[in-house]
């Protein structure tokens, strides 16, 4: 793991893209494709503006994302597939495909449909955000690490209910749907580098967990420090409440 400290959102977006650039560029130029998974939420915003400006060819690169709410129309505000669509794949039309986490119509399809395709080849890079609860995508703690799936069902904790709210994404906790489909630890363990983009006073407390505790499924975070290519970009805020000493020892590696 190696572990980057900057100073604010803005600059964990930029490093962070010309990281991702550079990791689908070898890709393509090893393969003549590059496979991604991508993150959404507040603290993806700049990581995703400047993903979006690199050079990279786009129509070699298949995306595919973490996690949707179940029974959540695409149109409403809190919907990843809209977000996704907003921020990059509606602004990058020579992409050449995304398949998108539905939590609508026939969802056991879905799942099947999308397992079927991430297995086809490995991902070759997936960006992974840690929740204020710091769950990996919706794997909320006491998060499952034994299952071998790809997608599953999971009911969504209380913590991760309020992260919504607190974010904007919902009026009140109760408006939170109760439960998500999620990408699983070990299909997100699968990816070949994984990249994490952390920024914001919020995500301070998760942070202080993720480094300081070795992997357990109480902070699901943790399971991310033990692949074997893993790049933290924390800022001075969410790196706050963390021992000082063991960042700089992590940021010095």
């Amino acid at each position: 793991m190696k572990i980057n400290l900057l100073r604010n959102s803005k600059e964990i977006g930029r490093e962070a893209a010309e990281l991702s650039a550079k990791i689908m560029n070898e890709s393509i130029a090893l393969k003549g494709k590059a496979r991604i998974v991508l993150s959404t939420g507040a603290s993806q915003f700049d990581t995703l503006e400047a993903l979006v400006q690199q050079k990279v060819d786009w129509g070699k690169v298949e995306m595919f994302h973490l996690d949707e709410y179940v029974n959540l129309p695409e149109h409403h505000p809190a919907s990843f597939r809209k977000y996704l669509k907003e921020r990059f794949i509606d602004l990058i039309p020579s992409l050449h495909k995304a398949h998108l986490v539905s939590g609508e119509g026939d969802i056991e399809k879905n799942i099947a449909e999308l397992t079927e395709e991430i297995r086809k080849e490995p991902i070759d890079l997936a960006l992974i955000g840690i929740g204020e609860n710091a769950h990996i995508a919706f794997n909320d703690p006491p998060a499952d690490f034994d299952t071998q799936e790809s997608f599953i069902i999971v009911k969504l904790d209380e913590d991760c209910k309020k992260q919504q709210v607190n974010e904007g994404w919902f009026a009140a906790i109760n408006d939170v749907p109760t439960q998500a489909i999620t990408m699983t630890v070990h299909q997100i363990m699968q990816s070949k580098a994984i990249v994490s983009c952390v920024p914001y006073q919020a995500k301070a407390k998760a942070i202080k967990a993720f480094i300081e505790n070795d992997a357990t499924n109480l902070i699901p975070a943790t399971i991310l420090k033990t692949h074997p290519d893993l790049t933290v970009f924390l800022d001075e805020q969410s790196s706050s409440e963390a021992d000082p000493n063991l960042l700089k020892q992590l940021a010095n590696r």
